[in-house]
């Protein structure tokens, strides 16, 4: 059985409990860890108002950093890269453990408060795992993006792909897997990872004892995957040395 597989059937197996008791026909709830009228986590980086570029990581427990440090966190590490090469560049941690695109897209417009030149759309794993209906996801992660590019037409969208198990039943698997491509092909102003956990589940050294989520390793190999992309978004926005 493939790692990635392993890790499907452990996720289901294990976050699958959190929907219980969830109406499965109607989109989820805004997460109950969290009230979404308060300004969310930040990711220790300063609050720089006047930074050259900043990105705001929009996701669950895994932005959030569930079950390592906030300075092991991807969002953490990303801010590690910036500062690392002199750049003027805050990165805002908004994750919020157990957050569904609904929680998002009701949050959206209170994290945009503050400017954005690179989002992180880091959402939709618990979706699947409380079988919302997909087309539910996907107007749900567009009314994100909508809203983003919206308030700051010049940004650029991230969009980290998930995946669920197919005993949650291959239509539906398959369905789901579909909603991160369509949502990227709709916009020109957003890059699409296809699967955040691509080249950690399954593993024991980068994922946690309960199989879902990554280590400190695991989050320093998500941080090196979005930062593939995300580096020449932020050298975009650079300075450019006069001439």
């Amino acid at each position: 059985m493939s790692r990635i597989r392993l890790y499907l059937f452990l996720l289901v197996g294990v976050l699958g409990l959190v929907g219980c008791g969830q109406d499965r026909s109607t989109s989820a709830p805004a997460a109950s860890s969290a009230d979404t009228t308060q300004s969310p986590p930040a990711s220790g980086a300063a609050d720089t108002t006047d930074a050259e570029a900043r990105v705001l990581v929009l996701g669950n427990s895994i932005a959030a950093g569930s079950g390592v440090s906030s300075r092991e966190a991807f969002p953490a590490r990303l801010q590690q890269k910036v500062d690392s090469l002199g750049w003027d560049v805050q990165v805002q941690n908004a994750g919020v453990s157990g957050e569904t695109t609904a929680g998002g897209l009701q949050r959206i417009g209170w994290v945009l408060q503050r400017p954005v030149d690179v989002l992180v759309l880091e959402l939709g794993g618990n979706d699947g795992l409380r079988g919302i209906d997909p087309g539910v996801t996907r107007k749900n992660l567009r009314g994100i993006i909508d809203t983003t590019l919206s308030t700051y037409p010049e940004a650029r969208v991230l969009l980290t792909g998930m995946q669920v198990p197919p005993n949650l039943g291959q239509e539906y698997a398959r369905q789901f897997r579909q909603v991160y491509p369509a949502v990227a092909e709709a916009y020109d102003r957003v890059t699409l990872i296809p699967f955040l956990l691509n080249d950690i589940a399954g593993s024991d050294s980068l994922m946690q004892d309960d199989g879902i989520h990554p280590t400190a390793a695991g989050h320093r190999l998500i941080a090196n995957e979005i930062w593939t992309d995300l580096r020449p978004l932020l050298e975009e926005r650079r300075p450019q040395d006069p001439a």
